[in-house]
């Protein structure tokens, strides 16, 4: 973007962020200050959105991003074993070219009543594929920053505390793209959000493949799932990967790579 249009649109989403984020703290300003020169996204075509104190960008400012700088292509495949219409389960893998010599960028996305906001449910489908692109597309160009659709929980209303009378509930707990971990109160004491929240920040702090994470978590936990989990079991693991984070990225995300499933037809 050229340097007079970055300081117009940089004024632009400061007067913005004024209006739509009266409290913002200095901090969030300057993270979006860098945003607005690298990516060029606009607060006010909601290319760019401010969740929980975090910039995420949107489905929107991928595209933008995409078209401006020469995508030559995206297709999507809807993964039919992986799918299952009657749950409305939906699992699609997307590819972005990036020039017509490209060999793709691969990412995929999952949607089901349990990971979307209750305004969408009935578009499980089309939720499902933005996923699977934002994905590839954060891939192809490089951006670290989680898209808004990847969430799922974020297009949530606040909810109210729970009442101390339901502490002792068992709930299931959303982490990041769906999710299951711990059973637990809905409390801010480290109940399921709580952890769900934890879980999410690290994986978008260092980057890092949330379905490698899930299936670390499950083994770290001993069950067959991160749903079978308890919550001291899921609490031990956010610790145990907040620790690896910080002292040895590299050999964490070699753990996470043991993780991954082989790709199809290869051996």
């Amino acid at each position: 973007m050229p340097k007079n249009n970055s300081s117009q649109l940089l004024r632009h989403n400061l007067r913005t962020v004024k209006q739509v984020y009266p409290s913002l703290v200095r901090a969030n300003r300057q993270v979006l200050c860098d945003l607005t020169r690298e990516l060029g996204l606009s607060v006010s075509k909601r290319e760019i959105q401010l969740l929980n104190g975090s910039w995420y960008v949107t489905h929107a400012g991928l595209l933008r991003i995409a078209m401006r700088r020469g995508c030559s292509g995206i297709s999507t495949v809807l993964q039919r074993q992986q799918s299952d219409p009657l749950a409305n389960r939906w699992v699609f893998r997307a590819t972005v070219y990036k020039s017509r010599a490209s060999r793709g960028f691969v990412g995929y996305g999952d949607a089901d009543p349990s990971n979307v906001s209750s305004l969408v449910h009935g578009a499980e489908m089309r939720v499902a594929e933005t996923r699977a692109v934002n994905r590839a597309l954060r891939k192809a160009y490089g951006i670290g920053l989680c898209s808004v659709e990847e969430l799922g929980w974020a297009s949530l209303p606040p909810q109210p505390p729970s009442p101390s009378s339901n502490s002792n509930g068992s709930h299931s707990f959303h982490g990041s793209n769906g999710s299951h971990a711990g059973n637990g109160s809905d409390g801010s004491n480290g109940g399921p959000s709580r952890l769900r929240d934890q879980l999410c920040l690290l994986i978008r702090q260092y980057n890092l493949d949330p379905t490698l994470v899930k299936e670390y978590a499950a083994h770290f936990c001993g069950t067959e799932t991160i749903k079978d989990a308890s919550r001291d079991l899921v609490e031990s693991f956010i610790a145990h990967l907040s620790s690896s984070a910080k002292e040895d990225i590299d050999g964490l995300i070699c753990k996470l790579n043991s993780f991954s499933r082989p790709v199809e037809g290869k051996q």
